[in-house]
């Protein structure tokens, strides 16, 4: 990996009349033992010149721009007469000069369709609502060598739009985002910021914003993402399709998988997470043998072997940011054993009574309460705890082997929605267009000795992304089998 030998301030071509308060005319700084010392005024000249315009015109608007107007339309009704600051962030160091991928905030992603980092939607208000600019970096400065000196320049990390292209694109007027903080310093009047992704914005507003105030800006724009538009839903049927395909990848090398290692699933699935999306929605859990009973495995390093059990926990992430979430607990050799397929069959049972749940009108719990009811009523059943189920359901004590909730709401985020209050989400009602996992389980460990030894060891999860539609719902994952024999018969006919 080669890196960018950058500029000292005193060498530095970009000197100019406005001086380094102005972010765009700011020396670029050098990078500590680069090979050259400096830059010539002969290259810095020949540097300008020679290149052909690449201006994009005439380009359309994005797929979804109709949507996320309609989504500003919404936060202007929510907040007149008050400027909205909503920040993309910024790139994050991984390790001294190397960044984390970036992805833009969902608040930002959600109203503008924009990814770039550094970006800004602020929402002036105006007398009729408010008018939208989006504040982005405009295209590498050639002027004064950006392009090629900086290590975030065109030359090194690609092209940025112009602002002009930002414009045709995203259907919002668009300016410079590093004349941004200097004006929300001088603004007046009521203003709030979605805090957390961009300090320096932040700081700029400082002393004309409230911690209070600005959390209700994030739980609005929380609650805005519980019902899905078409664009939305469609988006989400693309990631369950892909990931569809993924788990199928991985079907047709586990034989490779056992001759290394759960990386190899974990590796499987993200090459179609690349090539269909732009990434995988969370962390894979490829969790193999007791590793299942880790209900966040994404370490990834254990053995695979026939006879036990695989829990595949994997979403790919579209273009656009929406992720699927779905699981499937599988026999590595293609067959169940006697007391895998007891327990498995029992998740089954359990999901299917929590889809049955799901439908307009019902409230959020619903679903959760149908499916645990079955796991208390299976463990009561084996003898592991004892009764009666309501017992049990009063005092939580299934919850030593089902642990988590069963389920939560599906979009931009893997757990979407997740500042939303209470009264809406968990204490709400479902409605047409929200899309929430399903997603029992049942989890003996290794160690537990308050089961039958033939029972340590097993983790079973069987997890759905289900719509809710106006007749009822819609289960977005049927792609990929469930009950245990078809789970059988699918494996067999992938491993031909």
């Amino acid at each position: 990996m080669t890196v960018a030998d950058e500029l000292t301030p005193a060498e530095s071509i970009a000197a100019t009349a406005a001086g380094p308060e102005d972010e765009s005319e700011k020396p670029i700084k050098q990078r500590k033992n680069g090979l050259y010392p400096g830059v010539s005024d002969e290259l810095a000249e020949n540097m300008k010149s020679g290149w052909a315009d690449t201006e994009l015109r005439g380009l359309g608007p994005i797929a979804q721009a109709a949507e996320t107007a309609a989504r500003r339309a919404a936060l202007s009704a929510g907040f007149p007469g008050e400027r909205l600051v909503i920040p993309a962030g910024n790139l994050k160091t991984r390790s001294n000069d190397t960044e984390y991928p970036f992805r833009a905030s969902v608040e930002y992603a959600y109203l503008t369709g924009n990814q770039t980092e550094d970006g800004v939607l602020v929402l002036e208000p105006v007398a009729d609502g408010h008018k939208a600019t989006i504040y982005l970096l405009p295209r590498s400065n050639r002027e004064n060598g950006e392009f090629w000196l900086s290590g975030q320049g065109e030359l090194w990390v690609g092209r940025r739009h112009s602002l002009s292209e930002a414009e045709q694109l995203y259907g919002i007027p668009a300016a410079d985002v590093r004349e941004l903080a200097g004006a929300l310093a001088e603004a007046t009047g009521p203003v709030r910021v979605v805090r957390g992704h961009d300090a320096g914005i932040e700081a700029a507003l400082t002393d004309k914003v409230t911690a209070e105030r600005d959390e209700e800006l994030r739980v609005f724009l929380s609650e805005a993402r519980l019902v899905k538009d078409a664009f939305e839903i469609g988006e989400l049927q693309k990631a369950v399709d892909s990931t569809v395909r993924g788990f199928e990848d991985v079907v047709k090398v586990l034989d490779k998988a056992e001759a290394t290692s759960e990386r190899y699933i974990e590796g499987t699935f993200f090459l179609r997470a690349r090539v269909e999306g732009n990434d995988v929605g969370y962390g894979s859990i490829c969790a193999a043998g007791p590793h299942a009973c880790t209900l966040h495995w994404v370490r990834n390093d254990g053995p695979v072997r026939s006879g036990e059990l695989l829990l595949l926990d994997a979403g790919v992430e579209t273009h656009t940011y929406y992720t699927a979430d779905v699981t499937r607990t599988l026999p590595v050799g293609g067959r169940f054993s006697e007391i895998q397929k007891k327990i498995y069959d029992a998740v089954y049972e359990a999901q299917e009574a929590g889809i049955a749940a799901v439908k307009p009108g019902a409230k959020y719990r619903d679903f959760h309460d149908a499916a645990q009811r079955v796991l208390a009523e299976k463990l009561v059943e084996w003898g592991l705890v004892e009764g009666p189920v309501e017992r049990v359901l009063e005092l939580g004590l299934q919850r030593r082997w089902t642990l988590h909730g069963t389920g939560h709401m599906l979009g931009l985020d893997v757990h979407d929605c997740a500042v939303a209050r209470t009264e809406t989400y968990v204490d709400g009602t479902l409605e047409p267009g929200m899309c929430l996992t399903v997603e029992p389980g049942l989890y003996f460990q290794a160690d537990d000795l308050t089961v039958p030894e033939e029972y340590r060891g097993i983790g079973v999860r069987i997890e759905d992304d289900i719509l809710v539609t106006e007749g009822g719902r819609r289960n977005l994952s049927a792609g990929l089998p469930r009950r245990s024999d078809e789970v059988e018969a699918w494996m067999a006919s992938l491993k031909g």
